[in-house]
């Protein structure tokens, strides 16, 4: 994939960084940034000998200072379709190809709206969540303290659920950003409402307040 430098204020955040054009996907029209996925892309390193590895899909970044505390926060709303398979609008951590976080609200096998998260340290894990097929939205937030990172959701933006908390060893710099992804659909258009970025962490980590 080929990263290029961007020049985007959206929703609050100004994205410096673009993977694979994803500069060219996204607009912005009253704090309401939409991004319109790749079709046929995604970003997973198959830890089955590569069968399933794709690294095409197009991400938005801002460069922050891993050696302070951070915090990713908005609402999302994916472009779920009756066909299309691993649907997302996602939230992203990123320091290269074969090291990065994704935190997307995902249309699962069964057609099924979940939290699911992706590590990517080499090969990537899947891991599915909780499933919210009434949602419209949801509310996800990435914070650091420097040490710890962790993933949670709300459906109210009030109170929070972790989902995922491990040893922050990210380098510096870092990339936080978003992406719409359509890893097997020729169509997904994402939003994203209520974007922040602050340098700040959590007070809690396990209940992320």
């Amino acid at each position: 994939p080929k990263m290029t430098d961007c020049d985007l204020t959206l929703g609050g955040i100004h994205f410096t960084k673009a993977l694979n054009g994803a500069d060219l996907q996204v607009s912005d029209s009253a704090g309401t940034v939409t991004f319109r996925a790749k079709p046929n892309a995604d970003y997973f390193v198959d830890p089955n000998d590569g069968k399933l590895s794709q690294n095409d899909a197009a991400v938005l970044l801002t460069e922050v200072d891993n050696s302070k505390p951070f915090t990713l926060q908005g609402k999302l709303r994916t472009g779920f379709t009756p066909d299309g398979l691993y649907n997302a609008a996602t939230f992203f951590v990123y320091a290269n190809d074969t090291l990065f976080q994704k935190f997307c609200f995902e249309q699962d096998e069964r057609g099924n709206h979940r939290v699911v998260t992706v590590r990517t340290d080499g090969t990537s894990d899947d891991n599915n969540h909780e499933v919210f097929n009434e949602a419209e939205y949801i509310y996800y937030k990435i914070s650091s303290d420097t040490r710890t990172i962790a993933s949670y959701y709300s459906l109210d933006g009030k109170q929070w659920q972790m989902v995922r908390l491990y040893k922050n060893r990210y380098p510096n710099p870092l990339y936080l950003g978003i992406c719409s992804q359509a890893p097997q659909s020729e169509e997904c258009v994402s939003t994203f409402e209520e974007l922040s970025l602050t340098t700040d962490n959590v007070g809690d980590f396990r209940m992320g307040e």
